[in-house]
């Protein structure tokens, strides 16, 4: 192992420069070269690489997004697009690659070793989301969901100065780590999550019941699931089965950006080093992450096909805390 590359693909999430940086000076301390693959998968299938030292990853630590920029490319989803991906690795002279991303991120990283003889692949779970199978938490979710917490606080104030039902939708494609967690620390009244069907009858209830016992306003975080904006919706049928002023603000990308937080800067760091000593000891085609708090090593092909379950305490305590 003598020369190693770094990628970010799929959304950016916050602690992403901490791993590289991590990463870079790990690397350097191991006398590896290292190369920074700009735009994701686009980069790599256009040999799109820039070397890494330490002046390159200085002053980066605090910084949200990626230094080394992202993108989706549907291109790499092709076997041309990837054969093309193996023809620039070989060409870059890369003998590893760590990539720092999510499910699509591992998906497209599995069909390229099943197809080619890439270089050996580290996958390190960076998303705001916090859904991919193989680490307690990802890179990215916990700044995001303080940012979340903020604006329920914030929120909640004109709530109750209005007397209102506030709608908060927060993003989860697929998954609802980020509205649970962020509803139990935010004191929310009711959630919406992709994991269970939404009742309109159920959350009307639960809401009207909060009234009766002396609540004049409420807090609901929604998922955005698979349609964003769908919060607007459930807003107008509970607000006319209720009869009550209801609002809805959407938090979108305003969750990726910004500082990291500690604990995603200490989980970049870990994860980093760890994706760099995973490839000086020979492992590939796993992505590395944390689960109990010590380090874990799952199949790349396990945190795409397997679904990351709820904290299923979590999800147990959280009608009674909002009651």
């Amino acid at each position: 192992m003598k020369r190693i590359g770094i990628l970010t693909s799929g959304g950016d999430a916050p602690g992403m420069n901490a791993c590289i940086r991590a990463a870079v000076r790990t690397a350097l301390a191991h006398n590896l070269s290292v190369f920074g693959i700009r735009r994701g998968y686009t980069g790599l299938i256009d040999g799109d690489a820039v070397p890494l030292d330490r002046t390159a990853i200085r002053n980066t630590i605090h910084l949200g997004g990626t230094i080394l920029e992202t993108s989706r490319n549907s291109e790499f989803y092709t076997k041309d697009g990837r054969l093309k991906a193996a023809a620039s690795i070989e060409k870059m002279g890369l003998d590893g690659i760590i990539l720092i991303g999510g499910e699509g991120t591992f998906h497209g990283a599995s069909l390229l070793a099943a197809e080619t003889d890439p270089a050996a692949l580290i996958g390190v779970p960076g998303s705001i989301d916090n859904d991919i199978y193989g680490t307690d938490y990802c890179i990215g979710f916990d700044t995001a969901a303080n940012c979340a917490v903020e604006a329920i606080d914030r929120i909640r104030d004109t709530a109750r100065s209005h007397e209102r039902i506030f709608f908060i939708e927060v993003m989860g494609r697929t998954a609802g780590f980020l509205a649970l967690e962020s509803g139990i620390a935010g004191g929310a009244e009711e959630l919406v999550i992709p994991e269970e069907e939404v009742s309109i009858d159920r959350i009307s209830e639960r809401i009207r019941r909060g009234f009766t016992i002396g609540k004049k306003s409420a807090i609901v975080v929604v998922a955005e699931g698979k349609t964003p904006g769908i919060s607007f919706e459930i807003a107008r049928q509970i607000g006319e089965r209720l009869n009550f002023d209801t609002r809805v603000v959407v938090l979108g990308h305003l969750q990726r950006g910004g500082p990291p937080t500690l604990r995603d800067r200490v989980l970049g760091s870990l994860l980093g080093v760890a994706a760099v000593e995973a490839l000086l000891e020979g492992r590939s085609g796993c992505m590395v992450g944390e689960i109990g708090g010590d380090l874990a090593y799952t199949p790349l092909e396990e945190t795409w096909q397997r679904k990351k379950p709820l904290d299923e305490d979590l999800w147990r305590i959280f009608p009674f805390l909002s009651e």
